[in-house]
């Protein structure tokens, strides 16, 4: 690992270092350059660029970069890199979307991408992989996430796929915002440990995370001196200062300092958090939010409670955009606080207890909601399905689809089909199994049209009307599968699913992490007792209220 050492005397020692390797850093920016230039003090990124550089990094940047722009700086990058690289670093900010393949940074300005927009415009991570795996234990990847608007198509999730990172890579990952002020911090306290910097900016870490991590230093060398005379050191003082100006954490302190030391070894910080406190209206509702360093869970868990809270988020995520701050502003709002968008540690406390207590409001709700409709279904099999017949069954199905009585009436239904089936001659057998197969209504009509007088006229006809008043639930129905998919949920996730609807009486069927049509069932009726979008499939909304449930039971 590289070091630089300065020379000290009572003389002044000159500030040029000499490199023996060269670090290596790329940044593609693709997010607002007013909230870089708020947090950093520069406008863009060129401030950071000038500091990295003024260290001996030698940086590629890139800005508001389209995909031709974004691929020409990942190309010199790598160009530059050689048997004499050191530490690299790539800095990533902007859009992010995945595909089953891989995750891709968007170009700037994009705004609605498709699956194609993506795959031929898009950034692939893998391809910083691919480069930053050369250099285990020596490389840092910082990616700065962008919230966006809109859902996306088919094929595309806003969740980062981060299950490739090569080993010996270390991957920090958060709002743009925060990634942003971790990279400039990092270029004024080059040779550091980098993993307290970014867990002070509350920065995700994954990959290869050790104990330590210093990066973006020089060779130990011994720096020529000027002896003509020797100059008073003011370092003490300049450090005193500082700890003074760090102590007010305030625009007058910063000034301060400033106006004592304006050459001082801390003048580029001081400038950029003096900055910084002048364009955010909540700067210390926003410092007392870092100062807790909420993990990614414990981000998740206030867009759970926000969400439990009728306050949306637009996603549950572990990450801080546009959406979570809008919905902590309302919150914060409807209870007479100061609606700054951030949060301290009472107001997550009474937050968790609001959500706490609404969790039990809305389960009671279900419960007595849940009772009703059973005692309904009850009444209701027992003037049709109990009694026998097919009518009768298909009667129950139709108003309770998912009812208490659903498999046994769908079981006589199966089974009078399959006496008729057995009964039918060859080819009327044969026409209604091509029906069944297609499962439509154009296929059961023209069943009908072929077969007046079919053994299974009465199940055609049955089907055409399920189709007929069930088109939008079915239209539903893909979307929902849709948005089950983009959660993606794992087969513990799945498992742990099916095993709080079990604890509910919702009948899931085993517990295996495969949603089979008993799950669905399962799934539709804890949605109906609850008011949710009833689909049978888990979406967000969904996935939230099973969470509180199962901190109620």
């Amino acid at each position: 690992m590289k070091r630089l050492a300065f020379s000290i005397s009572a003389t002044l020692a000159l500030t040029t270092s000499v490199w023996a390797e060269t670090s290596d850093l790329l940044i593609i920016g693709n997010s607002d350059p007013g909230m870089v230039q708020r947090l950093t003090g520069s406008s863009n990124f060129d401030g950071i660029e000038t500091a990295f550089e003024e260290r001996g990094v030698d940086v590629r940047l890139s800005t508001r970069a389209d995909a031709d722009a974004m691929r020409n700086a990942f190309r010199d990058f790598v160009t530059g890199l050689d048997a004499t690289s050191g530490d690299i670093g790539v800095l990533l900010t902007g859009r992010f979307v995945s595909t089953i393949a891989g995750s891709y940074l968007l170009p700037a300005g994009t705004e609605t991408p498709t699956l194609a927009d993506v795959l031929t415009e898009g950034f692939p991570l893998d391809a910083v992989y691919v480069v930053a795996a050369e250099y285990p234990g020596q490389a840092l990847i910082v990616l700065g996430e962008v919230e966006g608007d809109g859902d996306l198509p088919d094929g595309l999730s806003a969740t980062m796929l981060l299950d490739n990172v090569p080993q010996g890579v270390t991957v920090a990952i958060g709002p743009a915002g925060d990634a942003a002020r971790f990279v400039s911090r990092l270029s004024m306290a080059t040779g550091e440990d980098v993993l307290p910097l970014a867990r002070a900016e509350g920065l995700s870490l994954t990959g290869f995370v050790p104990r330590s991590l210093p990066l973006f230093a020089g060779e130990d060398v011994t720096l020529p001196q000027i002896t003509p005379e020797a100059l008073n050191d003011r370092s003490a003082e300049d450090a005193a200062a500082w700890g003074r100006a760090i102590a007010m954490d305030t625009e007058v302190g910063y000034d301060t300092y400033l106006g004592a030391f304006p050459e001082g070894r801390f003048a580029g910080e001081a400038r950029q958090r003096s900055a910084t406190i002048r364009s955010e209206p909540f700067y210390r509702e926003k410092q007392a939010e870092t100062d807790l360093a909420l993990s990614r869970d414990a981000r998740r868990e206030i867009q759970r409670d926000l969400s439990l809270l009728g306050y949306n988020t637009r996603g549950i995520d572990g990450i801080f955009g546009r959406g979570t701050r809008g919905a902590v502003t309302a919150w914060q709002d409807a209870n007479s606080l100061s609606a700054s968008g951030y949060l301290d540690a009472d107001q997550i406390a009474r937050l968790d207890a609001q959500a706490e207590r609404r969790a039990a409001e809305l389960e009671e709700e279900a419960r007595q909601r849940q009772a009703q409709q059973e005692r309904q279904d009850r009444t209701f099999w027992s003037e049709t399905g109990a009694r026998g017949d097919e009518a009768g069954f298909r009667a129950y199905l139709k108003r309770f689809p998912d009812g208490i009585y659903a498999e046994e009436a769908q079981g006589r239904l199966t089974d009078i089909e399959d006496q008729r089936r057995a009964q039918a001659e060859g080819e009327d057998r044969r026409r209604w199994q091509v029906a069944r197969e297609i499962d439509s209504a154009d296929g059961y009509r023209a069943y009908l049209a072929e077969r007046p007088n079919g053994a299974f006229v009465e199940e055609a006809r049955a089907r055409i009307e399920y189709f007929a008043n069930n088109s939008e639930q079915i239209a539903l129905q893909k979307r929902a599968q849709a948005d089950e998919a983009a959660l993606g949920l794992n087969a513990t996730a799945r498992r742990l699913a099916e095993a709080r609807l079990a604890d509910l009486g919702l009948k899931p069927g085993a517990v295996d992490g495969a949603f089979d049509e008993d799950t669905r069932r399962a799934i539709r009726r804890y949605q109906d007792a609850r008011k949710l979008r009833v689909s049978g499939y888990l979406d967000q909304a969904t996935v939230v209220r099973l969470m509180a449930d199962t901190i109620l039971r």
